[in-house]
């Protein structure tokens, strides 16, 4: 079943600039759609923010500083961002869209790949992360879902979504950020992250692309963060016999468990990995990996998920989602993609197969695709009529040429729509080209503009009567918030955003502002009996809640000690306040002060916990403590008062 038919966004028009067409990848923070942006009439990929986490300011502040970083780095095989915005629900990010295919997708298909083949996927990968690393940035995400491989032989880095400056903190305490494969052995034991985590983790990934397999595999994640922390990264050698020892050594280099034992960044890496390559020979590079070795699994932790290929409409446009399709006598280097000095990469070249033979086969090729279309062509040019292309044509015009073409209209229907002017055609029926008889009709479908909806005014209503309401208008009820009013009764809407009267795009998000009604003081009842205090709350419109156990404290035992909120702190009326009970005070042991200077024994008992109270007898001129109120050794409650008495004449 096709689960984008579901999709809310689909065939939407976001922010009045974005037209979304498919959906092509879920992650966990976010859903990426091709998408056409009307004003400047090209495709690109648009990344929007999951609706539930857009309510969490956190995220959305994230959110918008991938926008800022990744727009800082303009680099050919850097994914590049043009835009960011929000409108209701949605926070997006408008992307370069990439056609083409994951470098996951290609493991998953094709299991290992040759040397050569795997070095020129790292080495744009590497040239990308190296312009990151040297503008003060760290990826902290690195796998093969985040390395696109274009129909047109580019290598792009993707989703800098977890980026930190270098400068700053990168502590991630409560959460290891990135697929628990590529962490580095810093992220995981100690929550931190730089340039060589980045190294460790495309160490990893030219290990998976050169065996097929993830060097660290288990049951579940905390197996592999095990083998991540006490295991060094084996040699690909080990599992794919005959392999290079220079390979080996770029590996063992790039994913040392300490960090002080990398490459300092991915500058330095691509030094070394282009070292390598000069050490193999072309029998090395064009090693062929064992039939036998199994494609890489995708694995539990792999979190983005890439949606199957929808059928190409139209004139075929290939989706992102597509995979290299290559036939089953090309083995993985002939698509290789190496990086030039400018930072492109290009298909490398093989002996007998160089860029003279493809280009030849590839204009013999097209030779009889002309060739066999235009003897088609030719066959039916007497009976059929091509529709021509009235898409954004005034009326007038399209039934015109229409007429001109041999063809009649067979109707006229008006529709909405946001990017279409008042009285042009939206779409017709046969479609643009289509070929059709002479003697049939076409359907026409003609704007009527843009539809408007207004915010209808819901203040005073109760919170489920206006999301009825904005429903009903054709609006989508949006976050709540809740806020104190004199004037609106506890429950019910005090105002929209936007507000009543406003004009819409149906479907629209909009935010409710619903009242807690007037403010209550919360009163002090610490100290007073449950009963009391419940007595107190109640008067003030609020209810009391006893938590569960009691406290030590200075308080009576079965006396409130604690309260939630503070007194004094402003609630709603009904708001519940949480009563914590006393068990009394702590009973400790008070420590022996006979014999000491007065000022000593003040400190010791000061220290202990007690209050101290000094007794002079009459004429006394002794500072020497004679005795005690509560002999050392005893016990007595914390904070009481013990008293001491200095020697009389």
């Amino acid at each position: 079943m096709d689960t984008t038919l579901q999709d809310p966004l689909l065939g939407r028009l976001l922010d009045g600039r974005y037209r979304v067409e498919a959906r092509i990848a879920v992650g966990g923070m976010a859903t990426v759609y091709r998408a056409v942006d009307i004003r400047l009439d090209r495709v690109l990929a648009l990344k929007v923010m999951h609706p539930a986490l857009a309510a969490d300011a956190s995220f959305v502040e994230r959110f918008i500083r991938e926008a800022k970083s990744v727009a800082r780095l303009a680099h050919p095989n850097v994914v590049s961002v043009f835009d960011q915005g929000a409108e209701g629900a949605y926070v997006y990010l408008a992307m370069e869209y990439v056609a083409g295919c994951t470098l996951r997708e290609v493991l998953r298909e094709r299991g290992a790949l040759q040397p050569r083949a795997a070095l020129d996927i790292l080495e744009p990968v590497l040239a990308a992360l190296g312009a990151a690393h040297r503008a003060g940035f760290v990826h902290r995400d690195m796998k093969p879902e985040n390395v696109l491989i274009g129909d047109d032989g580019w290598v792009k880095v993707a989703d800098f979504g977890l980026v930190r400056a270098v400068g700053t903190a990168t502590d991630t305490t409560g959460s290891l950020l990135g697929t628990v494969s590529y962490l580095a052995p810093e992220q995981i034991e100690h929550g931190t992250a730089d340039t060589r985590s980045d190294v460790y983790a495309c160490g990893v990934v030219l290990y998976e692309m050169l065996t097929g397999t993830k060097p660290h595999t288990g049951e579940n994640a905390a197996q592999i963060i095990y083998q991540h922390l006490n295991q060094d990264v084996p040699p690909p050698s080990a599992a794919v016999p005959g392999l290079s020892p220079a390979l080996d050594a770029l590996v063992a280099g790039a994913t040392a468990r300490d960090a002080r034992a990398r490459a300092q960044d991915a500058v330095v890496l691509l030094s070394e990995t282009l070292e390598a390559r000069a050490l193999l020979s072309d029998a090395e590079l064009d090693a062929v990996p064992p039939q036998a070795l199994a494609p890489a699994a995708s694995g539990a932790e792999d979190r983005t998920s890439v949606l199957p290929r929808a059928v190409a409409e139209g004139r075929g446009a290939t989706d992102r989602t597509s995979r290299l399709e290559m036939p089953a006598t090309v083995t993985p280097s002939d698509a290789p993609l190496r990086p030039r000095r400018n930072g492109r990469t290009g298909r490398a070249e093989r002996p007998g197969g160089g860029p003279r033979r493809r280009v030849w086969a590839s204009v013999a090729t097209l030779v009889v695709v002309l060739l066999v279309g235009s003897g088609v062509w030719y066959i039916n040019s007497g009976q059929f009529t091509q529709v021509p292309s009235l898409l954004g044509q005034p009326q007038e015009a399209a039934e015109k040429r229409l007429d001109e073409a041999g063809l009649d209209v067979k109707s006229v229907d008006k529709a909405y729509s946001d990017t279409v002017d008042r009285g042009s055609v939206i779409s017709s029926d046969p479609a643009p080209g289509d070929r059709v008889r002479g003697n049939e009709s076409v359907k026409l479908v003609v704007s009527r503009g843009p539809e408007i909806v207004e915010v209808p005014d819901v203040a005073g209503t109760s919170l489920a009567d206006a999301r009825r309401t904005l429903k009903e208008a054709g609006l989508a009820p949006g976050m709540v918030t809740r806020e104190f009013s004199e004037d609106v009764g506890r429950g019910e809407v005090v105002r929209t955003d936007p507000g009543a009267g406003t004009g819409r795009h149906p479907d629209s998000a909009v935010a409710l502002v619903v009242s807690k009604g007037s403010p209550v003081d919360v009163p002090d009842v610490s100290g007073l009996s449950v009963e009391d205090a419940t007595a107190a709350l109640e008067e003030e419109g609020l209810k009391a809640e006893v938590k569960p156990g009691r406290i030590n404290s200075p308080e009576v035992a079965g006396d409130v000690a604690e309260q939630t909120p503070d007194p004094g702190a402003e609630a709603a009326e009904g708001d519940t306040v949480q009563l914590t009970v006393s068990k009394g005070p702590r009973m400790i042991e008070v420590p022996d002060v006979t014999g000491k200077d007065v000022d000593e024994a003040r400190e010791i008992l000061q220290d202990a916990g007690f209050e101290v109270k000094v007794d002079r007898p009459f004429l006394s001129f002794s500072d020497t403590v004679a005795g005690q109120s509560v002999e050392g050794g005893g016990r007595a409650a914390e904070g009481s008062t013990v008293t001491i008495r200095t020697k009389g004449l």
